[in-house]
Protein backbone atom coordinates (compact mmCIF):
# COMPACT_ATOMS: atom_id res chain seq x y z
CA UNK A 1 0.00 0.00 0.00
CA UNK A 2 2.69 2.32 0.80
CA UNK A 3 4.91 1.75 -2.29
CA UNK A 4 1.70 2.24 -4.51
CA UNK A 5 0.97 5.59 -2.78
CA UNK A 6 4.80 6.67 -3.46
CA UNK A 7 5.35 5.78 -6.30
CA UNK A 8 3.22 8.43 -8.36
CA UNK A 9 4.70 11.11 -6.09
CA UNK A 10 8.49 9.96 -7.01
CA UNK A 11 7.38 10.10 -10.89
CA UNK A 12 6.13 13.56 -10.53
CA UNK A 13 9.53 14.81 -8.66
CA UNK A 14 11.97 12.86 -11.47
CA UNK A 15 9.37 14.88 -13.66
CA UNK A 16 9.82 17.97 -12.00
CA UNK A 17 14.01 17.19 -11.74
CA UNK A 18 14.08 16.46 -15.31
CA UNK A 19 12.11 19.85 -16.59
CA UNK A 20 14.71 21.67 -14.08
CA UNK A 21 17.02 20.36 -15.72
CA UNK A 22 16.12 20.79 -19.29
CA UNK A 23 15.45 24.73 -18.43
CA UNK A 24 19.57 25.07 -17.36
CA UNK A 25 20.06 24.00 -21.27
CA UNK A 26 17.88 26.61 -22.99
CA UNK A 27 17.98 25.88 -27.00
CA UNK A 28 19.48 29.64 -28.40
CA UNK A 29 17.08 32.15 -29.64
CA UNK A 30 18.21 33.88 -32.73
CA UNK A 31 18.32 37.61 -31.62
CA UNK A 32 16.97 39.81 -35.18
CA UNK A 33 18.24 43.65 -33.90
CA UNK A 34 15.79 46.07 -35.41
CA UNK A 35 17.13 49.20 -37.29
CA UNK A 36 17.72 52.39 -35.24
CA UNK A 37 18.21 56.35 -35.90
CA UNK A 38 19.64 58.57 -33.41
CA UNK A 39 23.10 59.74 -31.99
CA UNK A 40 24.37 56.45 -30.82
CA UNK A 41 23.54 54.92 -33.96
CA UNK A 42 25.34 57.51 -35.84
CA UNK A 43 28.56 57.27 -33.72
CA UNK A 44 28.74 53.73 -34.16
CA UNK A 45 28.45 53.78 -38.16
CA UNK A 46 31.45 56.39 -37.97
CA UNK A 47 33.67 54.39 -35.68
CA UNK A 48 32.49 51.02 -37.91
CA UNK A 49 33.57 53.45 -40.71
CA UNK A 50 36.74 54.56 -39.43
CA UNK A 51 37.87 50.90 -37.78
CA UNK A 52 37.48 48.85 -41.51
CA UNK A 53 38.94 52.20 -43.62
CA UNK A 54 42.09 51.61 -40.93
CA UNK A 55 42.12 48.20 -41.02
CA UNK A 56 41.59 47.51 -45.01
CA UNK A 57 44.43 50.34 -46.23
CA UNK A 58 46.84 49.88 -43.91
CA UNK A 59 48.76 47.08 -45.48
CA UNK A 60 48.74 49.44 -48.77
CA UNK A 61 49.94 52.15 -46.95
CA UNK A 62 54.21 52.43 -48.61
CA UNK A 63 57.35 54.14 -45.83
CA UNK A 64 60.93 54.49 -47.41
CA UNK A 65 63.35 52.42 -45.42
CA UNK A 66 65.84 52.58 -47.75
CA UNK A 67 67.46 50.00 -50.58
CA UNK A 68 67.11 46.12 -49.71
CA UNK A 69 64.91 46.76 -47.24
CA UNK A 70 60.71 46.44 -47.08
CA UNK A 71 58.78 49.23 -48.40
CA UNK A 72 55.35 47.87 -46.77
CA UNK A 73 54.56 50.86 -43.48
CA UNK A 74 53.19 47.65 -41.05
CA UNK A 75 54.58 44.48 -41.88
CA UNK A 76 55.28 41.92 -39.34
CA UNK A 77 57.31 39.34 -41.50
CA UNK A 78 57.65 35.98 -39.80
CA UNK A 79 60.29 34.78 -42.30
CA UNK A 80 62.78 37.59 -41.76
CA UNK A 81 61.63 37.81 -38.25
CA UNK A 82 61.28 41.57 -38.33
CA UNK A 83 58.57 43.39 -37.56
CA UNK A 84 57.75 47.00 -38.91
CA UNK A 85 55.29 49.90 -37.87
CA UNK A 86 56.26 53.15 -40.12
CA UNK A 87 59.83 54.43 -38.98
CA UNK A 88 60.25 51.31 -36.24
CA UNK A 89 62.21 48.10 -36.81
CA UNK A 90 61.85 46.12 -33.87
CA UNK A 91 64.29 42.39 -33.58
CA UNK A 92 63.05 39.44 -31.90
CA UNK A 93 64.99 40.38 -28.75
CA UNK A 94 63.20 43.29 -28.73
CA UNK A 95 59.73 41.59 -27.85
CA UNK A 96 59.45 43.72 -24.80
CA UNK A 97 58.67 46.64 -26.13
CA UNK A 98 55.35 45.11 -27.54
CA UNK A 99 54.86 43.01 -24.45
CA UNK A 100 54.98 47.06 -23.14
CA UNK A 101 52.59 47.78 -25.83
CA UNK A 102 49.91 44.88 -24.77
CA UNK A 103 50.26 46.08 -21.33
CA UNK A 104 49.29 49.66 -22.26
CA UNK A 105 46.52 48.46 -24.98
CA UNK A 106 45.08 46.68 -21.17
CA UNK A 107 45.58 49.23 -18.99
CA UNK A 108 43.57 51.88 -21.71
CA UNK A 109 40.90 49.24 -22.20
CA UNK A 110 40.61 49.53 -18.06
CA UNK A 111 40.40 53.24 -18.46
CA UNK A 112 38.09 53.61 -20.65
CA UNK A 113 35.72 51.00 -18.63
CA UNK A 114 36.56 52.59 -15.40
CA UNK A 115 35.32 56.05 -17.13
CA UNK A 116 32.53 54.86 -19.45
CA UNK A 117 31.45 51.00 -19.14
CA UNK A 118 32.12 48.44 -21.81
CA UNK A 119 32.49 51.32 -24.78
CA UNK A 120 35.07 49.68 -25.85
CA UNK A 121 32.54 46.47 -26.82
CA UNK A 122 30.22 48.87 -27.93
CA UNK A 123 31.97 50.68 -30.48
CA UNK A 124 35.39 49.20 -31.54
CA UNK A 125 35.92 45.38 -30.81
CA UNK A 126 36.43 43.18 -33.95
CA UNK A 127 33.36 41.62 -33.31
CA UNK A 128 31.13 44.37 -32.92
CA UNK A 129 32.59 46.25 -36.01
CA UNK A 130 32.07 42.90 -38.30
CA UNK A 131 29.21 41.83 -36.81
CA UNK A 132 26.86 45.43 -37.25
CA UNK A 133 28.43 44.98 -40.93
CA UNK A 134 27.01 41.78 -41.51
CA UNK A 135 23.81 42.89 -39.84
CA UNK A 136 23.42 45.89 -42.27
CA UNK A 137 23.86 43.58 -44.98
CA UNK A 138 20.85 41.02 -43.18
CA UNK A 139 18.64 44.59 -43.57
CA UNK A 140 19.52 45.38 -46.57
CA UNK A 141 19.09 42.19 -48.36
CA UNK A 142 15.79 40.33 -46.08
CA UNK A 143 14.28 43.35 -44.82
CA UNK A 144 13.37 45.08 -41.31
CA UNK A 145 13.08 42.92 -37.94
CA UNK A 146 9.70 41.67 -38.36
CA UNK A 147 9.51 40.64 -42.47
CA UNK A 148 12.88 38.51 -41.44
CA UNK A 149 10.91 37.00 -38.35
CA UNK A 150 8.32 36.02 -40.53
CA UNK A 151 10.30 34.90 -43.21
CA UNK A 152 12.57 32.25 -40.80
CA UNK A 153 9.41 31.31 -39.63
CA UNK A 154 7.61 30.88 -42.53
CA UNK A 155 7.98 28.02 -45.67
CA UNK A 156 11.17 28.11 -48.05
CA UNK A 157 10.05 29.84 -50.74
CA UNK A 158 11.82 31.45 -53.87
CA UNK A 159 12.10 34.70 -52.16
CA UNK A 160 13.38 33.60 -48.84
CA UNK A 161 16.07 31.29 -51.19
CA UNK A 162 17.42 34.12 -52.99
CA UNK A 163 17.80 36.44 -50.06
CA UNK A 164 19.02 33.85 -47.72
CA UNK A 165 21.51 32.89 -50.67
CA UNK A 166 22.38 36.54 -51.57
CA UNK A 167 23.51 37.61 -47.53
CA UNK A 168 25.20 34.51 -47.21
CA UNK A 169 26.80 35.00 -50.54
CA UNK A 170 27.69 38.59 -49.44
CA UNK A 171 28.90 37.44 -45.85
CA UNK A 172 31.43 35.37 -47.10
CA UNK A 173 32.62 38.31 -49.59
CA UNK A 174 33.55 40.31 -46.58
CA UNK A 175 34.73 37.30 -44.87
CA UNK A 176 37.35 36.77 -47.63
CA UNK A 177 37.77 40.41 -47.67
CA UNK A 178 38.77 40.54 -43.86
CA UNK A 179 40.96 37.13 -44.11
CA UNK A 180 42.67 38.50 -47.22
CA UNK A 181 43.76 41.94 -45.56
CA UNK A 182 44.35 40.34 -42.66
CA UNK A 183 47.32 38.07 -44.78
CA UNK A 184 48.18 41.40 -46.22
CA UNK A 185 49.84 42.33 -43.15
CA UNK A 186 52.43 39.09 -42.50
CA UNK A 187 53.65 39.51 -46.63
CA UNK A 188 54.05 42.77 -48.67
CA UNK A 189 50.17 43.39 -50.07
CA UNK A 190 50.81 44.49 -53.57
CA UNK A 191 53.24 41.39 -54.76
CA UNK A 192 50.55 38.68 -52.58
CA UNK A 193 47.89 39.98 -54.32
CA UNK A 194 49.13 39.61 -58.02
CA UNK A 195 49.99 36.03 -56.72
CA UNK A 196 46.26 35.53 -55.92
CA UNK A 197 45.20 36.82 -58.80
CA UNK A 198 47.91 34.88 -61.13
CA UNK A 199 46.91 31.77 -58.61
CA UNK A 200 50.35 31.62 -57.60
CA UNK A 201 50.18 32.18 -53.96
CA UNK A 202 51.43 29.46 -51.83
CA UNK A 203 49.02 27.30 -50.43
CA UNK A 204 50.14 28.60 -46.83
CA UNK A 205 48.69 31.71 -47.38
CA UNK A 206 45.50 30.38 -49.06
CA UNK A 207 44.83 28.44 -46.15
CA UNK A 208 45.57 31.37 -44.33
CA UNK A 209 42.88 33.52 -46.10
CA UNK A 210 40.39 30.40 -45.90
CA UNK A 211 40.82 29.90 -42.34
CA UNK A 212 40.03 33.75 -41.68
CA UNK A 213 36.96 33.88 -43.49
CA UNK A 214 35.75 31.07 -42.40
CA UNK A 215 35.74 32.07 -38.39
CA UNK A 216 34.76 36.12 -39.95
CA UNK A 217 31.80 34.51 -41.45
CA UNK A 218 30.53 32.41 -38.57
CA UNK A 219 31.77 34.44 -35.88
CA UNK A 220 30.01 37.67 -37.36
CA UNK A 221 26.83 35.89 -39.62
CA UNK A 222 25.76 33.60 -36.79
CA UNK A 223 27.34 33.45 -32.98
CA UNK A 224 27.55 37.08 -33.23
CA UNK A 225 26.18 38.39 -29.24
CA UNK A 226 27.28 34.47 -28.09
CA UNK A 227 31.22 35.51 -28.52
CA UNK A 228 30.08 38.58 -26.30
CA UNK A 229 28.60 36.58 -23.87
CA UNK A 230 30.03 32.74 -23.97
CA UNK A 231 33.45 33.47 -25.47
CA UNK A 232 34.79 36.69 -24.59
CA UNK A 233 36.11 36.78 -21.00
CA UNK A 234 35.62 40.31 -20.98
CA UNK A 235 32.16 40.54 -19.39
CA UNK A 236 33.47 38.57 -16.41
CA UNK A 237 36.10 41.34 -16.00
CA UNK A 238 34.08 44.79 -16.65
CA UNK A 239 32.34 44.52 -12.52
CA UNK A 240 35.43 44.73 -11.23
CA UNK A 241 36.32 47.95 -13.53
CA UNK A 242 33.46 49.86 -12.80
CA UNK A 243 32.01 51.93 -9.76
CA UNK A 244 29.08 53.95 -8.87
CA UNK A 245 30.89 57.04 -10.80
CA UNK A 246 31.30 55.25 -14.41
CA UNK A 247 29.37 56.34 -17.15
CA UNK A 248 26.78 53.33 -18.00
CA UNK A 249 23.81 52.56 -20.42
CA UNK A 250 20.78 52.90 -17.46
CA UNK A 251 17.07 52.60 -17.39
CA UNK A 252 15.93 55.05 -15.11
CA UNK A 253 13.46 53.01 -13.05
CA UNK A 254 12.50 55.33 -10.42
CA UNK A 255 10.70 57.55 -13.36
CA UNK A 256 9.61 54.63 -15.73
CA UNK A 257 8.06 52.24 -13.56
CA UNK A 258 5.16 50.85 -13.80
CA UNK A 259 5.28 49.45 -16.63
CA UNK A 260 1.95 49.67 -18.99
CA UNK A 261 1.21 50.23 -22.40
CA UNK A 262 -0.47 54.18 -23.17
CA UNK A 263 -3.99 53.93 -23.96
CA UNK A 264 -5.14 57.20 -26.31
CA UNK A 265 -7.84 58.33 -23.89
CA UNK A 266 -5.01 58.77 -20.70
CA UNK A 267 -3.28 61.26 -19.74
CA UNK A 268 -0.41 61.28 -18.18
CA UNK A 269 -1.72 63.09 -14.95
CA UNK A 270 -3.98 59.65 -14.87
CA UNK A 271 -1.38 57.50 -15.64
CA UNK A 272 0.56 59.02 -12.83
CA UNK A 273 -1.90 59.11 -10.19
CA UNK A 274 -2.33 55.31 -11.03
CA UNK A 275 1.21 54.85 -10.12
CA UNK A 276 2.24 54.74 -13.71
CA UNK A 277 5.65 55.73 -15.17
CA UNK A 278 7.17 56.63 -18.72
CA UNK A 279 7.60 53.59 -19.66
CA UNK A 280 4.69 52.42 -21.99
CA UNK A 281 6.50 48.85 -22.59
CA UNK A 282 7.15 48.76 -26.00
CA UNK A 283 10.14 46.82 -26.33
CA UNK A 284 11.66 48.93 -28.65
CA UNK A 285 14.68 49.21 -26.18
CA UNK A 286 14.94 45.51 -26.35
CA UNK A 287 13.71 44.85 -30.10
CA UNK A 288 17.12 46.79 -31.03
CA UNK A 289 19.92 45.21 -29.17
CA UNK A 290 22.00 43.44 -30.35
CA UNK A 291 22.70 41.43 -27.19
CA UNK A 292 18.92 40.73 -27.51
CA UNK A 293 18.79 41.80 -23.88
CA UNK A 294 16.54 44.00 -21.42
CA UNK A 295 17.98 46.85 -20.30
CA UNK A 296 14.95 47.68 -17.89
CA UNK A 297 16.24 44.69 -15.60
CA UNK A 298 19.85 46.53 -14.73
CA UNK A 299 22.53 46.35 -16.25
CA UNK A 300 23.97 43.08 -17.10
CA UNK A 301 26.64 40.93 -18.17
CA UNK A 302 25.29 40.58 -22.40
CA UNK A 303 25.31 45.11 -22.84
CA UNK A 304 28.19 45.58 -24.62
CA UNK A 305 27.37 49.27 -23.83
CA UNK A 306 26.19 50.74 -27.60
CA UNK A 307 23.53 53.10 -26.47
CA UNK A 308 21.61 51.90 -29.13
CA UNK A 309 18.68 50.94 -26.57
CA UNK A 310 19.14 55.08 -25.71
CA UNK A 311 18.00 55.89 -29.41
CA UNK A 312 15.40 53.40 -29.62
CA UNK A 313 13.91 54.76 -25.85
CA UNK A 314 14.47 58.79 -27.33
CA UNK A 315 12.28 58.17 -30.48
CA UNK A 316 9.51 56.76 -28.41
CA UNK A 317 9.42 59.21 -25.94
CA UNK A 318 9.69 62.50 -28.67
CA UNK A 319 6.65 60.69 -30.15
CA UNK A 320 4.47 60.42 -27.29
CA UNK A 321 5.75 63.58 -25.83
CA UNK A 322 7.67 62.87 -22.64
CA UNK A 323 10.96 64.37 -22.03
CA UNK A 324 14.01 61.85 -23.60
CA UNK A 325 16.47 60.05 -21.43
CA UNK A 326 14.33 57.63 -19.90
CA UNK A 327 17.04 54.99 -21.41
CA UNK A 328 20.74 56.96 -20.96
CA UNK A 329 24.30 56.56 -20.03
CA UNK A 330 24.64 57.91 -16.09
CA UNK A 331 26.50 57.36 -13.44
CA UNK A 332 24.66 55.33 -10.23
CA UNK A 333 25.60 58.39 -8.13
CA UNK A 334 23.88 60.69 -10.34
CA UNK A 335 20.28 58.22 -10.60
CA UNK A 336 20.55 57.77 -6.95
CA UNK A 337 20.54 61.58 -6.44
CA UNK A 338 18.01 62.24 -9.47
CA UNK A 339 15.87 58.96 -7.45
CA UNK A 340 15.80 60.91 -4.21
CA UNK A 341 14.21 64.68 -6.13
CA UNK A 342 18.01 65.75 -5.78
CA UNK A 343 20.06 68.06 -7.80
CA UNK A 344 21.99 65.94 -10.46
CA UNK A 345 25.43 65.18 -9.78
CA UNK A 346 28.28 65.96 -12.39
CA UNK A 347 30.17 62.62 -12.87
CA UNK A 348 33.84 62.49 -11.09
CA UNK A 349 36.11 62.09 -13.81
CA UNK A 350 39.45 62.14 -11.26
CA UNK A 351 38.85 59.23 -9.10
CA UNK A 352 41.77 57.18 -7.54
CA UNK A 353 41.45 54.08 -10.64
CA UNK A 354 41.52 56.78 -13.14
CA UNK A 355 44.45 58.46 -11.73
CA UNK A 356 46.29 54.88 -11.17
CA UNK A 357 45.62 54.09 -14.86
CA UNK A 358 46.27 57.03 -15.99
CA UNK A 359 50.04 57.60 -14.46
CA UNK A 360 50.53 53.94 -15.22
CA UNK A 361 50.22 54.39 -18.81
CA UNK A 362 51.99 57.66 -18.76
CA UNK A 363 55.01 55.84 -17.15
CA UNK A 364 54.49 53.08 -19.46
CA UNK A 365 54.30 54.92 -22.60
CA UNK A 366 57.53 57.20 -21.44
CA UNK A 367 59.25 54.26 -21.44
CA UNK A 368 58.34 52.58 -24.53
CA UNK A 369 59.10 56.13 -26.30
CA UNK A 370 62.65 56.68 -24.38
CA UNK A 371 63.42 52.88 -24.98
CA UNK A 372 63.01 53.51 -29.11
CA UNK A 373 64.71 57.03 -28.73
CA UNK A 374 67.53 55.23 -27.43
CA UNK A 375 67.43 51.93 -28.99
CA UNK A 376 70.93 51.04 -29.94
CA UNK A 377 71.90 49.81 -33.17
CA UNK A 378 73.79 46.96 -32.79
CA UNK A 379 73.15 43.63 -30.09
CA UNK A 380 75.22 40.94 -29.78
CA UNK A 381 74.90 37.35 -28.09
CA UNK A 382 76.93 35.12 -27.06
CA UNK A 383 76.59 31.15 -26.63
CA UNK A 384 79.79 28.86 -25.18
CA UNK A 385 80.49 25.41 -25.74
CA UNK A 386 79.62 22.83 -23.53
CA UNK A 387 81.34 19.82 -24.98
CA UNK A 388 83.93 19.87 -24.30
CA UNK A 389 83.90 22.70 -21.65
CA UNK A 390 87.44 23.63 -22.22
CA UNK A 391 90.66 21.96 -23.89
CA UNK A 392 94.11 21.53 -22.14
CA UNK A 393 96.84 22.91 -24.78
CA UNK A 394 100.01 21.69 -24.70
CA UNK A 395 101.59 25.17 -24.56
CA UNK A 396 100.42 25.03 -20.66
CA UNK A 397 97.38 27.39 -21.94
CA UNK A 398 93.56 26.61 -21.58
CA UNK A 399 90.58 27.29 -24.74
CA UNK A 400 87.51 27.67 -24.18
CA UNK A 401 84.78 27.75 -27.53
CA UNK A 402 82.35 30.36 -28.11
CA UNK A 403 79.51 30.91 -30.58
CA UNK A 404 79.35 35.13 -31.34
CA UNK A 405 76.34 36.63 -32.93
CA UNK A 406 76.73 40.31 -34.02
CA UNK A 407 72.80 42.03 -34.83
CA UNK A 408 73.92 44.63 -36.89
CA UNK A 409 70.08 46.92 -36.88
CA UNK A 410 71.42 49.05 -39.21
CA UNK A 411 71.24 49.82 -42.86
CA UNK A 412 74.65 49.91 -43.99
CA UNK A 413 77.73 47.71 -43.33
CA UNK A 414 79.74 47.92 -40.28
CA UNK A 415 83.07 46.97 -39.19
CA UNK A 416 83.56 46.00 -35.43
CA UNK A 417 86.44 45.24 -33.34
CA UNK A 418 86.39 42.16 -30.70
CA UNK A 419 87.92 42.18 -27.96
CA UNK A 420 88.13 40.37 -24.14
CA UNK A 421 88.83 41.79 -20.49
CA UNK A 422 88.12 40.03 -17.04
CA UNK A 423 91.23 37.15 -16.96
CA UNK A 424 94.67 38.48 -17.42
CA UNK A 425 96.28 37.32 -20.58
CA UNK A 426 93.29 36.36 -22.54
CA UNK A 427 93.34 35.94 -26.20
CA UNK A 428 90.95 35.62 -29.33
CA UNK A 429 91.03 33.81 -31.99
CA UNK A 430 88.35 33.52 -34.83
CA UNK A 431 87.52 30.37 -36.71
CA UNK A 432 88.24 30.33 -40.58
CA UNK A 433 88.92 33.09 -43.14
CA UNK A 434 92.10 33.52 -41.86
CA UNK A 435 91.95 34.96 -38.74
CA UNK A 436 92.57 32.01 -36.60
CA UNK A 437 95.65 33.76 -35.13
CA UNK A 438 95.32 34.53 -31.12
CA UNK A 439 95.45 38.53 -30.86
CA UNK A 440 94.20 40.82 -27.93
CA UNK A 441 91.65 42.31 -30.58
CA UNK A 442 90.20 40.52 -33.60
CA UNK A 443 88.12 42.60 -36.55
CA UNK A 444 84.56 41.53 -37.49
CA UNK A 445 82.25 42.57 -40.28
CA UNK A 446 78.53 42.46 -40.48
CA UNK A 447 76.00 42.85 -43.10
CA UNK A 448 73.25 45.36 -43.08
CA UNK A 449 70.22 44.49 -40.93
CA UNK A 450 71.71 41.06 -40.61
CA UNK A 451 72.99 38.66 -37.76
CA UNK A 452 76.49 37.94 -38.21
CA UNK A 453 77.94 34.49 -37.00
CA UNK A 454 81.30 33.75 -35.73
CA UNK A 455 83.04 30.90 -34.10
CA UNK A 456 85.60 32.15 -31.54
CA UNK A 457 88.58 31.00 -29.38
CA UNK A 458 88.77 32.19 -26.29
CA UNK A 459 92.72 30.78 -24.74
CA UNK A 460 94.17 31.92 -21.39
CA UNK A 461 97.21 31.15 -19.11
CA UNK A 462 96.71 28.38 -16.89
CA UNK A 463 98.58 30.35 -14.17
CA UNK A 464 95.92 33.10 -14.70
CA UNK A 465 92.74 30.70 -13.69
CA UNK A 466 92.08 30.20 -10.04
CA UNK A 467 88.92 28.62 -10.23
CA UNK A 468 86.99 26.36 -12.39
CA UNK A 469 84.62 28.72 -13.83
CA UNK A 470 85.51 32.47 -14.01
CA UNK A 471 83.17 35.46 -15.71
CA UNK A 472 84.94 36.92 -18.90
CA UNK A 473 83.72 39.66 -20.61
CA UNK A 474 83.37 40.29 -24.49
CA UNK A 475 83.19 43.73 -26.04
CA UNK A 476 82.41 44.72 -29.53
CA UNK A 477 83.04 48.16 -30.50
CA UNK A 478 81.70 49.44 -34.16
CA UNK A 479 83.46 52.19 -36.58
CA UNK A 480 81.70 54.94 -34.63
CA UNK A 481 81.71 54.24 -30.93
CA UNK A 482 78.64 52.11 -29.90
CA UNK A 483 79.46 49.45 -28.25
CA UNK A 484 77.68 46.14 -27.02
CA UNK A 485 78.74 44.17 -24.01
CA UNK A 486 78.26 40.71 -22.94
CA UNK A 487 79.96 39.18 -19.87
CA UNK A 488 79.97 35.56 -20.17
CA UNK A 489 82.25 32.47 -18.39
CA UNK A 490 85.50 30.71 -18.77
CA UNK A 491 85.69 27.09 -17.73
CA UNK A 492 89.22 25.72 -16.75
CA UNK A 493 90.75 22.40 -14.70
CA UNK A 494 90.93 24.56 -11.58
CA UNK A 495 93.63 24.46 -8.96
Amino acid sequence: MSTATETPKVQNAAKAEKRTAQSLFQKHAKVYPKSVRGRFRQIKWAALSAMLAIYYILPWIRWDRGPNAPSQAVLLDIEHRRFYLFFIELWPQQIYYLTGALILAALGLFLATSLAGRVWCGYACPQTVWTDLFVWVEHLVEGERGTRIRRDHGPWTFDKLWRKAATNAIWLLIGLATGGAWIFYFTDAPTLLGELVRFEASSTAVGFIGLFTGTTYLLAGFAREQVCTYMCPWPRFQSAMIDEDSLVVTYQEWRGEGRAPLRKSQSWEERAESGLGDCIDCFNCVQVCPAGIDIRDGLQMQCIGCGLCVDACDEIMVKIGRPTGLVTFDTQTNQIALSAGGKPVASKWLRPRVIIYSLSMLVIAGAIVAGLALRPGLDISVLRDRAPLFVALADGTVRNAYTFKISNMTRDPRDYVLSVSGLAGATIAVAGDGQDEQTVHQRLTAAPDMVATYRIFVTIPRGSLREASQPLNLTLTSANGETASYQTVFMGPGN
